[in-house]
C-alpha cells in the first residue's frame, strides 16, 4: 500500500538505499538462540532414560551377552532419533507461527508512505507509529502529537512517558497515546534493550493437569523403586548374580516409569498449537491452553467479532446552515491527521464516493482520541482563519457546544433514532477565531453501520450449547447495544450500562449477574477490567479486546485474546492472537483446545495404566515363583514399543463434552488403576495357564508373556481414548497404523523367535491374540461399571 506524502517535509530514504543498509545492517529482528544438533544429541543422551538405556547396555556387555548390549544401544538411537525428528517438526511448528506475529509499519521511503514488514527497517527510515503501535526499532522522536509511550516491558515503569522531539524511543515499547513519527536509530541486536515482544512463548508453567499426572508419576516411581528393592531381596536369596539382576532391575525402571511423560505431554501440546494455526489461531502462551479448555465464559468485543468491522458512512446529517459535503469534508480533514483506522477509511471511502475535493489547509495541532476524551481534535488554519475542528461521541461532542433549544431536540432526536437503528454515531463540531473548543457548533452527524456477521447468531447458541456462557461488552450506548442483542438473542439477558454499573455495589456482584447480563453498554476499558476481575471469581473467563486501552482487561482474564484487528500492542501482550475475524474462530480455538487436553487425558490414562499393570505383576510373580516373567531385553523391547504409538495419539480423534473440561484427578487415578487391575489378573491367570496347565517350555512362556504385554497395552489405547463403546468410536487413522504396526512386529518377534527365549507357532500366537481380545473387552465392561457409578452415561 502507497500513501502520497505531498503535505511532508520529510523524504526518508530510498527504496535503493534501505536495500544496501539492509545488508549491511541485516534484518531487523533478535537472533534466536538456536541449539546445535550436537547440543541436543548431548541433552538427549543425558536424559534419564537414555543414561539408563546406557548403563543396561553395558551390564549387557559385562554379562557377556554382546547382542543385547548392542541391540540396546540400537533401541538408544533409534529414541534419540525419533526425539529428534519430533522436537524438529515442534521447533518448524512455532517458527511457522512466529512468522504469523510480525508487525507491519508505515515508513516513508521515495517520498511516499509504504506499508512494509518491521524486519525489513535501517536506520534512516522514517515510520509513523500511532495509539498500540509497538515501536519496531530504536528511534528519534522528529514529530509527535500528544504522545505518551509505554516502556513497561523494557524498564518495569507502569507510567507511561511523554514525548517530545529530540527525545529515544526504544523498541519493544509500545505508543500509549498519540501519533509519533521518529527515525530509525538503531534495528536488530543493536537496539538498547535487544527485546522483541512478537514471539511464541514456550516456557510452560505447570498446568493443573500437569502436576496430576506428575504427582501420579512420581507415585509409580516410587512404585518402581519399591519393587525393585522387593525383588532385588528376592534373587539375592535365589543367589542370582548382581549383575543379571542390576541389569533386571534397570529394564524394570525403564519400563515402568514414565520417564518420557513431560517430552511427550509438550510435543502433544505444540502440535495441537499447529492444528490451531491452521484455524488462525495463534497461541502465544502454550500455558494457556489448559485455562482455553475450561472456559466457560466469554467477554466478547461487538466490532470485528460479532460484526464484520467493514464500516461505511450510511448516513450524513447535517446542521446550522452547513451541508452534507461539508460535514464529510471536514471529518476528512480529521481523517487524514489520525491515520488508518477502520472509521478514517470509511470516511475516506465517501469522500472518493461523492467525488469531493478536500480545501486545502495548514495543520497547526491535532489531538486524537482516546478512551477518556472520547473525541479526536484538530486545529487547522484555512482561508487565514484558524479553526478547531472536532469529532466524537454525541454526547461528548455535545458538551462542547452551545446548541439552542430547537436544535438540541433535534439533535438528541436523530441521534436516539440511529440508536435504536443500530448506528453508530459521530458528531462533527467546530469553532472558528480559537484555539479552544468552547463554544462550538455542531456541523452534522455521521451514521456508521458494521454489518452483524452471518454466523455470529449460531455461534453464539452453539457456545451456550457448549457450556459457555457469553456478554456483550461494548462502548456503544444502551439502544445501539440493545439492537444487536436482539438480533443476536442476547435479549434474554438485561442490557446493563456504565451508569448503572457505578451505581452498584461491586463487591455484591455475584455469577447469576453475568449469566443474567446480554450486554454491558457504554462501557470504558476501566469499566471492561473491573468486569473482568469480578467474572473470574465465578468463571474461567476469555475477554478479547482491539485497542490499547483493552490492555488491563486482556492481562486480567485468564485467556486473553486479540481480534485480528488488534493494535499490535495487544496481539504482544494476550495469549491468544486471532488471524479471521469473527467469533466462530474463537468458537475454534475452545473446542480444539478441549481435544488437546482430551488427548493428554487419553494419554495419561494409558501410560499409568500401563506401567501399574508391567510393575505389579512382575513383582507378583517374582515373589511367587521367584523368576522374572521376562527377559531384561524384552522388558525394554516392550517398553519401546509401547511408546512408539504414544506420538500418534497428538493427533488422535477425540470425543468432547458440551461442557468446559474439568480435572477430576481422583476419577482419572481410579479408572487408570481399575484398568491396571485388570491388566494384573489377565497377566496373572495367562501364567498360572501356561504354566501350570498347559506346562508349555519357559523360554515360550516369557516370549507369550512378551507378545501379550505389547498386544493388549495398544488395545487398551482403543478402550481408554472414549467414553463410548470403543467399536462405536475409533481412534484417528494415525493411532490406528502406528497401534498395528507395533503390534504386527511384535507379533513377527515372537514367531521368528528373534531377541526371544523362544520361538512361538501360528496357535500360540492366536491363542494370545484371542485372549488379549477377551481381556480387552473386560476392560471395556470395568469402563461402563465405573462411568455408571460417577453417572457418566
Amino acid at each position: 500500500m502507497v500513501i502520497s506524502n505531498e503535505n511532508s517535509s520529510y523524504q526518508g530514504i530510498t527504496s535503493e538505499k534501505a536495500k544496501v543498509l539492509l545488508k549491511q545492517y541485516n534484518v531487523n529482528e533478535i537472533p534466536e538462540k538456536h541449539s546445535s544438533l550436537i547440543h541436543k544429541i548431548f541433552k538427549n543422551l543425558i536424559s534419564p532414560i537414555a543414561l539408563m538405556l546406557l548403563l543396561a547396555s553395558i551390564l549387557s556387555f559385562a554379562l557377556g551377552k554382546f547382542f543385547d548390549g548392542y541391540f540396546i544401544l540400537a533401541l538408544l538411537i533409534i529414541n534419540i532419533t525419533i526425539t529428534l525428528w519430533q522436537e524438529n517438526k515442534a521447533d518448524n511448528a512455532i517458527r511457522k507461527l512466529n512468522e504469523n506475529l510480525q508487525q507491519k509499519v508505515k515508513v516513508l521511503r521515495d517520498n511516499a508512505w509504504h506499508y512494509i514488514d518491521s524486519r525489513l527497517l535501517v536506520p534512516g527510515d522514517i515510520i509513523q507509529l500511532q495509539s498500540g503501535d509497538v515501536i519496531p526499532a530504536d528511534g528519534k522522536v522528529i514529530e509527535a502529537n500528544h504522545v505518551s509511550v509505554n516502556e513497561s516491558a523494557l524498564t518495569g515503569e507502569s507510567l507511561p512517558k511523554d514525548k517530545k522531539e529530540n527525545d529515544p524511543v526504544f523498541s519493544g515499547s509500545f505508543i500509549a497515546s498519540g501519533i509519533l513519527i521518529i527515525e530509525v536509530t538503531a534495528t536488530g541486536a543493536k537496539t538498547s534493550f535487544g527485546k522483541t515482544l512478537f514471539s511464541v512463548e514456550r516456557v510452560l508453567k505447570k498446568s493443573l493437569l500437569e502436576k496430576d499426572i506428575i504427582s501420579i508419576s512420581k507415585f509409580l516411581t516410587i512404585l518402581s523403586l519399591s519393587a525393585v528393592v522387593i525383588l532385588t531381596i528376592v534373587f539375592l536369596f535365589q543367589k542370582v548374580s548382581l549383575l543379571e539382576l542390576l541389569t533386571l532391575d534397570l529394564s524394570l525402571i525403564i519400563a515402568g516409569i514414565p520417564i518420557s511423560l513431560p517430552t511427550v505431554m509438550t510435543l502433544i501440546i505444540e502440535f495441537g498449537v499447529l492444528n490451531l494455526a491452521k484455524k488462525n489461531v495463534i497461541v502465544r502462551r502454550l500455558s494457556a491452553l489448559e485455562d482455553l479448555a475450561n472456559v466457560n465464559f466469554l467477554l466478547t468485543d461487538k466490532t470485528g467479532t460479532l460484526t464484520k468491522n467493514k464500516i461505511t458512512v450510511q448516513d450524513i446529517y447535517a446542521y446550522n446552515g452547513f451541508t452534507h459535503n461539508d460535514v464529510i469534508s471536514y471529518a476528512s480533514m480529521l481523517a487524514q491527521s489520525e491515520g488508518d483506522n477502520p472509521i478514517d477509511l470509511a470516511i475516506t471511502e465517501k469522500v472518493h464516493e461523492l467525488h469531493l475535493t478536500i480545501p486545502h489547509f495548514t495543520k497547526i495541532d491535532f489531538t486524537p482520541a482516546d478512551s477518556k476524551r472520547k473525541r479526536s481534535s484538530l486545529i487547522i488554519n484555512k482561508d487565514n482563519k484558524d479553526i478547531v475542528i472536532s469529532i466524537g461521541a454525541p454526547q461528548i461532542i455535545q458538551e462542547h457546544c452551545f446548541l439552542d433549544k430547537k436544535t438540541k431536540a433535534k439533535f438528541d432526536r436523530e441521534v436516539e433514532i440511529l440508536a435504536k437503528g443500530g448506528y453508530r454515531t459521530l458528531a462533527i463540531a467546530l469553532v472558528q477565531d480559537s484555539k479552544e473548543e468552547k463554544k462550538m457548533k455542531i456541523v452534522g452527524l455521521l451514521a456508521l453501520s458494521d454489518t452483524l456477521r452471518t454466523d455470529a447468531k449460531s455461534i453464539i447458541e452453539f457456545l451456550k450449547e457448549n457450556g459457555i456462557g457469553i456478554s456483550m461488552v461494548t462502548g456503544d450506548n444502551r439502544a445501539i447495544a440493545a439492537n444487536i442483542a436482539t438480533q443476536l438473542a442476547l435479549n434474554d439477558g438485561d442490557i446493563v450500562t456504565k451508569e448503572q454499573l457505578d451505581r452498584m455495589n461491586w463487591s455484591t456482584i455475584n455469577g447469576k449477574f453475568f449469566q443474567s447480563t446480554g450486554a454491558f453498554a457504554e462501557i470504558l476499558p476501566e469499566d471492561k477490567f473491573h468486569l473482568v476481575q469480578i467474572a473470574k471469581k465465578f468463571f474461567v473467563v476469555a475477554a478479547n479486546g482491539d485497542g490499547v486501552n483493552d490492555l488491563p482487561a486482556i492481562k486480567a482474564a485468564n485467556v486473553g485474546i486479540a481480534v485480528k484487528n488488534a493494535v499490535a500492542a495487544l496481539k504482544a501482550t494476550a495469549d491468544i492472537v486471532l488471524l479471521s475475524g469473527g467469533i466462530s474462530v474463537i468458537k475454534d480455538a475452545i473446542i480444539e483446545s478441549r481435544k488437546i487436553f482430551a488427548r493428554l487425558y487419553t494419554y495419561s490414562l494409558y501410560r499409568i495404566s500401563e506401567s501399574l499393570r508391567l510393575i505389579v505383576t512382575i513383582t507378583i510373580l517374582g515373589i511367587l515363583y521367584r523368576i522374572y516373567p521376562l527377559t531384561a531385553l524384552q522388558i525394554i523391547v516392550v517398553a519401546l514399543l509401547n511408546d512408539i504409538p504414544i506420538i500418534s495419539l497428538a493427533s488422535d480423534r477425540v470425543s468432547i463434552t458440551n461442557r468446559p473440561a474439568k480435572i477430576h484427578a481422583k476419577k482419572r487415578f481410579t479408572l487408570s488403576s481399575l484398568y491396571g487391575l485388570v491388566g494384573i489378573a489377565n497377566s496373572l491367570i495367562l501364567f498360572f495357564v501356561v504354566r501350570n496347565v498347559l506346562h508349555f517350555d519357559w523360554g515360550i512362556i516369557q516370549t507369550m508373556y512378551f507378545l501379550k504385554l505389547t498386544v493388549s497395552g495398544h488395545m487398551l489405547i482403543y478402550v481408554a481414548h472414549t467414553k463410548q463403546r470403543w467399536w462405536k468410536f475409533l481412534p484417528s487413522k494415525q493411532v490406528i497404523v502406528a497401534t498395528t504396526v507395533t503390534q504386527l512386529i511384535a507379533t513377527g518377534l515372537a514367531f521368528t523367535g528373534f531377541l526371544m527365549p523362544g520361538r512361538l507357532q501360528l496357535w500360540e500366537i492366536g491363542f494370545v491374540w484371542v485372549w488379549a481380545f477377551f481381556w480387552m473387552q473386560i476392560g471395556e465392561v470395568v469402563k461402563i461399571i465405573e462411568q455408571k457409578h460417577s453417572g457418566i452415561s
